[in-house]
């Protein structure tokens, strides 16, 4: 039976590759059938901001690699509340509609779940 991998995204989109490659590793992993999750954590939530303009910053828009998440099997995405708290992101308008809202004690809940946990 396959180990079950948690990736924690903790990057904004334009502050280097990590959000990116947390990405690449969540879609590999899921067109493995590998049970695989995503949370999005700290900065990591801007991710999720909608109506980014990625060409701005001449950088490649992850909102396509979001979105084909579910074609890829990844059903398990995650939301930290205190991060959009703090970021002044409603949960609510954020572009990953399937996400689920967690506090603190849910995260390190969820954490447990999993046998391996990846960072980035």
């Amino acid at each position: 039976m396959p180990k079950s991998l948690l990736i924690i995204s903790r990057q904004s989109p334009w502050s280097g590759p990590g959000a990116r490659e947390a990405l690449d590793i969540v879609l590999a992993g899921g067109a493995f059938d590998l049970p695989i999750g995503l949370l999005f954590l700290d900065d990591g939530v801007f991710q999720l901001a909608a109506k980014q303009d990625a060409k701005a910053l001449q950088l490649k828009d992850l909102s396509a690699n979001l979105q084909a998440l579910p074609m890829f099997g990844v059903e398990d995405l995650f939301v930290c509340a205190d991060s959009t708290a703090e970021r002044g992101l409603d949960p609510a308008g954020l572009s990953i509609e399937d996400a689920q809202v967690l506090t603190a004690p849910q995260i390190t809940a969820l954490i447990d779940r999993y046998d391996q946990v990846i960072t980035l």
